[in-house]
């Protein structure tokens, strides 16, 4: 059978007002064979993964089948929010309810002035209908925003009949209440209600408005990000300078970066020297200092000089693309909390309709007037709406993401939030992770006096220089990282290489060939201890004691020897990031309990976890992937929640294993797409941020759920009893959704 290829799509939608829109959506896009869609409420939009024959425009011809506006996406505007619309419908909805709610509530200047009108129409024998003149004058008053202003939510709730969202216990409200007005009035058989189904409509209006402002505040963070994007670019070709539009830019492609612009795509320093910002993608706070030979990342910002970049990376496969599109996944990723607050919404309207109409029957059975019946019934369909309750996880999430991005934390699974509160132990790996993974050379020891056994001949070559000279002359052939520090090592010492012949490479032992001095052509070996002991003679004590001294500090030796007689040992280690200690100790406080889980050497795994403050008995050292995984499945049979940090392809298998997963975003693309959380920045520290960021965000979701359930629970029998009147129950229903979005915001506030 052909695998059907499918692509990623996403549509930013209009006019949902509750969870229930988003169900309807939802149902509507995965009816469509092979489409699996995400709604997210909070950011209005819809990720959708569809096969590649089934079109963006059959895609939101569904979408406005289903009752509802959409577009597709652009990396320009992914997180405006249409504000214009809903600020005119409130101004005409206010322009028009304040004068009908003032006049309706002087009851005693409308009763003299209606008294007047008809005495004077008795007065001059003219037949007519009116039993409240300015009653009727409130209508007028109430009609446009209830017809007019509102049409767009009866739209939406004609289209939804069969699935009925907020949408239709508004409509079902405010045309009740209006329908039942101009009965009354007509036939003077109760009170009038134009005012509160107009001022309802006030309220969801007002309330949609303030919650659209907040929502834009809420993304303001990702918006930042994704304004990030370079729409032109400078490329030198043929000698000259062309603009083009940076989707034209090809991999291998030279371009120009001036002072204070952003850089196009990733790329290598050809020429130049500057400072990179890279504090937007990255969360990392200081410039980087770069030149020729650096790699940078498309979207930072050239601080000062002029540089030549030449494109690596181009299009979706840039660090840019990349961050963003595991941000917009994680927005359209629902938490498992997120699904509890789905399935009561799908049952919600429903069950408040029957409870409506039951209030209804009841006071009517009891005798009340329909005037008192209807109107109780009408509060609560007001107050029901479950507004709040579709708002508190997803805007909580769009928050937490946008905070996250600025500290260059990517949550690629909500499903951690849950997890995360209950982590009481960190398995770290060592390389990249608690290391910065750069090679660096410790200590050079040269045994000038181990140079006697090579015959007087050689003593006029025995000098520090040459020696390290001949190390660097057989490194440069070696692309192996210790090869690598070396000769970068040797290099910044101003030590030139010397032409080398009959070279070859052992894997696992080192590298040989023989180096022209001139007078004399050694074979210089370099390789492990070991190694280098099959073909030498003795080690010198000098030799043998650099030796111990580098494996007693866990790091990697290497002894270079010349015709079987070793002269120098290098000890080469990977650095340690400076917070590494600090961030242990944190955990440590935390009540989080760390260990180290590496492929080095016990000597090598022990000397790094005593540096950083992890107990010798949590070092599992000489540890294949697949041991990785079984010690984290042993933690985990012991009751222990595990967070995995790792950033290799040997971490992959117990980055899927752990409880919570976490990736450094330097680390492979097998690594990054097995994590729940992905770190842009180097720094230890953006793990125990990224831990609080998640707890942090699980408090706060629970907090709005807790509110839209209770608001619900007490303001329902409230209605019920006859204590609230429909406009008050309208301005508690928008009051509880912007409580709602407020206080998801406080995330946004560092701690």
């Amino acid at each position: 059978m052909t695998k059907r290829a499918l692509e990623t799509r996403t549509l930013k939608l209009e006019g949902m007002t509750c969870s229930a829109c988003v169900n309807s959506i939802e149902r509507a896009l995965n009816n469509l064979d092979g489409v699996s869609a995400t709604v997210n409420f909070a950011s209005e939009t819809a990720h959708i993964l569809a096969p590649a024959e089934i079109s963006t425009k059959k895609l939101i011809e569904t979408v406005k089948s289903a009752g509802y506006s959409a577009e597709l996406l652009g990396d320009s505007n992914q997180f405006a929010f249409h504000s214009k619309r809903s600020a005119i419908a409130l101004f005409f909805a206010l322009l028009f309810s304040v004068p009908s709610v003032a006049i309706s509530m002087t009851m005693a200047w409308h009763e003299k002035i209606d008294a007047r009108i008809l005495q004077t129409l008795d007065d001059l024998r003219i037949l007519h209908p009116l039993h409240s003149p300015t009653a009727w004058l409130v209508i007028g008053l109430s009609a446009p925003v209830v017809l007019l202003v509102a049409w767009p939510i009866h739209r939406a709730a004609l289209r939804n009949l069969l699935h009925p969202t907020m949408d239709n216990l508004i409509s079902m409200g405010s045309l009740s209440a209006f329908g039942w007005s101009i009965y009354a009035n007509a036939t003077g058989s109760g009170d009038v209600y134009t005012e509160v189904a107009a001022g309802v409509i006030t309220f969801v209006i007002l309330g949609r408005f303030l919650e659209t402002r907040a929502k834009r505040r809420a993304s303001s963070a990702l918006s930042a990000l994704l304004a990030l994007n370079v729409k032109e670019v400078s490329v030198v070709r043929g000698g000259l300078t062309v603009v083009i539009p940076v989707e034209n830019l090809e991999i291998g492609d030279e371009f120009v970066v001036a002072p204070g612009d952003r850089i196009a795509t990733d790329g290598v320093i050809v020429s130049g020297n500057s400072s990179v910002d890279n504090s937007l993608i990255t969360g990392e706070s200081l410039p980087l200092t770069v030149g020729p030979g650096d790699r940078v990342i498309g979207s930072s910002v050239n601080t000062n000089g002029r540089l030549i970049v030449r494109a690596t990376r181009v299009g979706r496969d840039t660090e840019y693309a990349r961050i963003t599109s595991m941000v917009m996944e994680a927005q359209s990723t629902k938490a498992p909390i997120a699904r509890l607050a789905d399935r009561i919404s799908a049952v919600f309207v429903p069950i408040v309709t029957v409870i409506a109409i039951g209030t209804f029957g009841a006071l009517r059975y009891n005798g009340a007037s329909l005037s008192e019946s209807i109107a109780t019934a009408i509060a609560v369909i007001v107050i029901a709406c479950p507004c709040a309750l579709g708002l508190a996880t997803p805007v909580a999430l769009l928050v937490a993401s946008g905070r996250g991005a600025q500290r260059g934390i990517i949550i690629r699974n909500p499903r951690v939030l849950e997890v995360a509160r209950k982590v009481d132990t960190i398995v770290l790996d060592k390389t990249g992770t608690l290391t910065t993974g750069a090679m660096k050379v410790h200590e050079v020891t040269v045994a000038h006096e181990a140079g006697a056994l090579l015959g007087a001949s050689f003593e006029p070559l025995l000098r520090e220089a040459t020696i390290l000279s001949t190390a660097l002359s057989i490194e440069e052939q070696n692309n192996h990282p210790i090869a690598v520090s070396l000769r970068d090592f040797i290099s910044s010492q101003g030590i030139k290489s010397t032409s080398v012949s009959e070279f070859q490479v052992t894997p696992g032992s080192g590298a040989a060939g023989r180096v022209n001095l001139g007078t004399h052509s050694p074979v210089v070996l370099i390789g492990s201890p070991a190694a280098v002991a099959h073909s030498t003679t003795t080690f010198h004590p000098l030799i043998t004691a650099a030796v111990d001294r580098g494996h007693n500090a866990g790091l990697s030796v290497s002894v270079l020897a010349w015709d079987g007689v070793a002269l120098a040992v290098f000890t080469v280690g990977d650095e340690l990031k400076s917070d590494a200690a600090e961030t242990i100790s944190q955990l440590k406080y935390a009540g989080i309990t760390p260990w180290l889980l590496t492929g080095d050497s016990e000597d090598a795994a022990q000397s790094i976890a005593k540096q950083v403050g992890i107990d010798s008995d949590h070092v599992l050292s000489g540890a294949l992937p697949q041991g990785k995984l079984t010690k984290i499945r042993e933690l985990q049979s012991q009751s222990h929640t595990v967070v995995m940090v790792g950033d290799g392809i040997n971490d992959a298998a117990a980055l899927v294993g752990a409880d919570v997963s976490i990736a450094m975003g330097t680390g492979t693309d097998v690594a990054v797409s097995s994590a729940d959380i992905t770190l842009m920045r180097t720094d230890l520290r953006a793990v125990l941020d990224a831990l609080k960021l998640s707890k942090r965000t699980l408090r706060t979701i629970r907090v709005n759920l807790g509110w839209a359930f209770a608001y619900n629970v007490v303001g329902i029998p409230i209605a019920v009893m006859g204590l609230l009147s429909p406009m008050y129950a309208a301005g508690a229903m928008a009051l509880s959704s912007l409580f709602v979005v407020t206080n998801s915001l406080r995330i946004r506030v560092p701690r």
